[in-house]
């Protein structure tokens, strides 16, 4: 599958839409984003099964506002409407090879769980900052 340009009018339906999506955030301006370019252009070709999609984040400012990115080029990895990876800088080949492969190994049942763990925890301590305090 080629890779997609992401638009605010297209980024649910592409990513949403998507077992497994890497979006890589970048501008025409940024040097590494332009040596990253490739290496996401070959592994598009090479996991024609993964969705892979770029945002210009020049032509895009919602978009990156959106996902808080302050620097470029900064690669994102979603499965299953969950980020399990978003960091900035170029990979390598190899270091993006590793992370695809990482990301298709995730069980998400687990992943979920936590977060499940995660929300209960946060509201039972917002619960506890609500109740008054008798001594």
């Amino acid at each position: 599958m080629a890779t997609v340009e992401l638009t605010s009018q297209n980024f649910d339906e592409v990513v949403g839409g998507a077992d497994v999506a890497l979006v890589d955030f970048w501008a025409a301006w940024c040097g590494p984003c332009r040596m990253f370019g490739p290496i996401f252009e070959r592994a598009s070709a090479k996991h024609s099964d993964l969705v892979f999609a770029k945002v210009d984040t020049e032509a895009q400012p919602e978009l990156a506002q959106a996902f808080s990115i302050n620097s470029i080029p900064t690669l994102m990895v979603i499965r299953d409407k969950v980020v399990l990876y978003a960091e900035a800088g170029a990979l390598p080949e190899r270091a993006l090879e590793d992370l695809i492969k990482q990301a298709r190994e995730v069980d998400m049942d687990k992943v979920r769980a936590a977060m499940a763990a995660d929300a209960a925890g946060d509201a039972a301590a917002d619960q506890e900052d609500v109740q008054p305090h008798v001594h």
